[in-house]
């Protein structure tokens, strides 16, 4: 069973589109990278996923079961606004939280604030710094033990450290409780360290879906002379010349020409790689 799946999945803001035609099924036990360009439609799926938006057209199912209007019980969602009350303290915004959740782990939520160097119980949430928000919201997220948690930029407002603590963090709910993630995020080099599944959303459409080792293996950068042809085999995503030389980005490329090497692709690499095809393919 998917832990998240969408059909045709379409939300339009007026003429402005936000997802456009998406049909994905994320595999349950996985750590998936949501990524792509502001704009991309990132936020928008996430939220759609998590019942808080009406989709245009289309379907969000979690678990199999149908999302319609409101979180799923086995899930829990961190938006990038981090939803808090700011003029409760730390102990009443976390007292709060048990009282609105069935399922509720108070151990959980102080194991994960201890983790984080814990936090005043007496603080008023709205003279936190970001980051402790930040911290805060993702500690009550775990409190509900989901078995899908949706982040949605978590890492923005924290420093390296606290990064490295978060990611920890949720990765000891993977290894413990088969937990999904799902994590948009533009810190590609730190998600490659734990992403087993990717997603690129370009324009509100899927440009890539499937297992990261698969996809990198899939694709090769090539360097060659900048008069030669392309490749006969494989599809070109994007050319870049400089002097005498090009790079190509090509998946599935097949046995080279004479003059030409091909070189493996990092995760950053490979996004980036479609985020210039696509920018290219705007300005045309």
């Amino acid at each position: 069973m998917s832990a998240l799946s969408t059909i045709g999945l379409s939300k339009r803001y007026g003429d402005r589109r936000g997802i456009e035609d998406c049909t994905v099924k994320l595999p349950e036990g996985k750590v998936v990278a949501l990524v792509g360009a502001n704009g991309a439609g990132k936020s928008t799926f996430l939220a759609l996923a998590a019942g808080l938006v009406e989709p245009s057209s289309g379907a969000v199912r979690v678990f199999g079961d149908k999302v319609r209007g409101r979180i799923h019980p086995d899930a829990a969602y961190l938006s990038q606004r981090r939803p808090l009350y700011g003029t409760f303290t730390v102990a009443e915004m976390v007292r709060a939280a048990a009282k609105m959740n069935r399922r509720w782990s108070q151990e959980r939520v102080e194991e994960a604030l201890a983790a984080f160097g814990g936090l005043d119980v007496g603080t008023r949430v709205d003279s936190l710094s970001p980051g402790m928000r930040s911290k805060l919201a993702l500690a009550l997220c775990l409190g509900r033990l989901p078995r899908l948690l949706m982040l949605d930029e978590p890492l923005a407002d924290l420093d390296p450290l606290a990064r490295d603590e978060t990611i920890r963090l949720v990765m000891a709910d993977v290894a413990d409780r088969g937990m999904t993630v799902v994590i948009s995020s533009h810190l590609l080099g730190e998600l490659r360290e734990v992403c087993d599944h990717l997603l690129l959303l370009q324009g509100g459409g899927v440009e890539l879906d499937g297992d990261v080792d698969e996809l990198l293996e899939e694709h090769r950068d090539l360097v060659g002379p900048a008069d030669a042809g392309p490749p006969e085999a494989g599809t070109v995503v994007h050319v870049r010349k400089s002097g005498r030389q090009q790079r190509l980005l090509v998946r599935d490329p097949g046995a080279l020409a004479p003059g030409w090497e091909s070189q493996q692709l990092d995760l950053e690499s490979l996004v980036t790689g479609y985020l210039r095809a696509d920018r290219v393919r705007a300005g045309a």
